[in-house]
């Protein structure tokens, strides 16, 4: 059968490594490393030029800034992009955030989250190569690291602005490096942190319970397993709704039951097999093989559930946590296979070979691939924006288009435009880019407000390359 449990084994914290696993020279020592320095210059490179040829957007990046400046500033994380007054910890519970407060303190820019984000996701790539090197070859492990590194689900979220998930991903990836060397204590440490990420994540705790408990560590395992579980229901049914502006979890509608029956619902529409293939091709198919890939499921159960059709398939930043997980079983899988014989060495080479080719033949489609050209390609309303935007004083109450937003949230007031405009707030100031007049696209929803503005009682005061600034008329 494809997915296999494995024995139970005496209680000891680490198995000794078996006397024919591969050991590589000294010089392969630095490679998880050096490869995770590379990709965090690949990782920072895209999402800085993004940014700064204005492709970022105030949802999310913007958004993101605006609770780690509260934080940084010793406030609730406060974002006036998703309404005055509103809340973070209200919408989704992620009070890891306050971490980078000390970094943004010294560097207030959204480069700092960028940056941030980057180096958290390529800080995974160290214990995914690792464990691949330990498990068969420098190079085969090294082969691994890349394939990993480049995997769709890591760009598609380097791509879209930042997310809190990306502090996921490397407590993921040395939690199953652990679980796979049966250090349990160890992966608890890197798994109870999860729950301070995102308010879905105590699933995925509660699953890596499971997977202590049914390997022999029944006390710590139930306990992790149970943690998990109150924790989750603690945050979804009190923290969340007590810090929501309506009194509950937005996102319980979304996973509300129908009619569809449950199989369907589960693997219907078929972007969701699409999702499933993509998630397995990289590893050869050979993640399912190994017990490990089971804690994918959390993330697919709640993501296939939800009627939200942004959760089912390929893009944003849904599926980063799911790598380190399909890529360290299919590690493990290589080392059970080797373990019982049932394959040679030329067979992990092929795997690997094929592993890395698949990752990079899907390059060109995917985000990284920007920087062999695109990516430095400037912005012909980078300059004009800039211009217009520094008639902006700081601190100032400001209305602005999704593309713009994240250029000001590091030192204005930054509101939703054109949703500000039907709130009880009246910013001062709007900020917004008009197509007709040479300006960057925009949003289709936020084009109708513009000949509004001046009925409304703001004033053209700055404009350049259809980049308009106006300003209350007795402002």
């Amino acid at each position: 059968m494809l997915l296999e449990l494995s024995r139970p084994r005496p209680r000891q914290e680490r198995d000794p490594a078996p006397s024919n696993a591969p050991v590589g020279g000294r010089h392969w020592r630095g490679a998880p490393y050096l490869l995770a320095a590379l990709f965090f210059a690949a990782y920072g490179a895209l999402s800085v030029t993004k940014h700064l040829q204005l492709r970022s957007t105030g949802y999310d990046l913007g958004i993101f800034e605006q609770a780690v400046r509260a934080y940084a500033e010793l406030r609730a994380p406060v974002s006036e992009l998703k309404g005055a007054g509103y809340n973070l910890l209200g919408d989704h519970f992620h009070p890891v955030l306050a971490t980078l407060a000390p970094f943004y303190r010294l560097f207030p820019s959204p480069l700092t989250l960028l940056i941030a984000q980057a180096a958290l996701l390529a800080v995974s790539v160290v214990p995914v190569t690792r464990s691949a090197i330990r498990t068969t070859t420098p190079l085969f492990g090294t082969g691994i690291g890349i394939a990993y590194g480049l995997s769709w689900g890591l760009q598609k979220a380097v791509a879209f602005d930042f997310h809190e998930i990306a502090f996921a991903v490397p407590l993921l990836a040395f939690c199953l490096e652990r679980l796979a060397r049966r250090q349990w204590r160890a992966a608890t440490a890197y798994a109870l942190p999860l729950i301070l990420v995102k308010e879905d994540l105590p699933l995925t705790v509660a699953a890596i319970g499971l997977y202590i408990l049914l390997n022999g560590r029944r006390r710590l395992g139930a306990g992790v397993l149970s943690f998990g579980i109150l924790s989750g229901l603690v945050i979804v049914l009190v923290l969340v709704p007590a810090l929501n502006p309506h009194g509950q979890y937005d996102y319980l509608s979304a996973a509300s039951p129908d009619t569809d029956s449950p199989l369907a619902r589960l693997l219907l529409p078929q972007v969701k097999l699409g999702t499933l293939i993509a998630l397995s091709v990289p590893t050869v198919f050979l993640a399912l093989r190994s017990p490990l890939v089971l804690l994918v499921l959390p993330t697919l159960a709640w993501r296939f559930w939800s009627t939200n059709p942004a959760y089912w398939g390929q893009d944003y930043h849904y599926s980063a946590v799911l790598m380190p997980i399909v890529f360290l079983a299919f590690v493990d899988a290589l080392g059970r296979l080797r373990e019982h014989g049932l394959i040679q060495p030329r067979f992990i080479g092929n795997a690997v070979a094929v592993s890395v080719a698949v990752s990079v033949l899907m390059t060109p489609g995917l985000p990284l691939s920007d920087l062999a050209g695109p990516a430095w390609k400037p912005s012909p309303w980078a300059g004009p924006a800039r211009e217009v935007m520094a008639a902006v004083p700081d601190g100032a109450q400001i209305g602005v288009v999704n593309f713009l937003a994240p250029q000001l949230t590091g030192r204005a007031r930054v509101y939703r435009f054109p949703m500000v405009l039907d709130s009880g707030t009246r910013p001062e100031w709007l900020l917004v880019s008009d197509p007709a007049r040479g300006g960057m696209p925009v949003f289709a929803w936020e084009l109708p407000r513009l000949p509004q503005l001046p009925s409304l009682g703001y004033r053209l005061v700055k404009e350049c390359s259809g980049i308009q600034l106006y300003r209350l008329a007795d402002g």
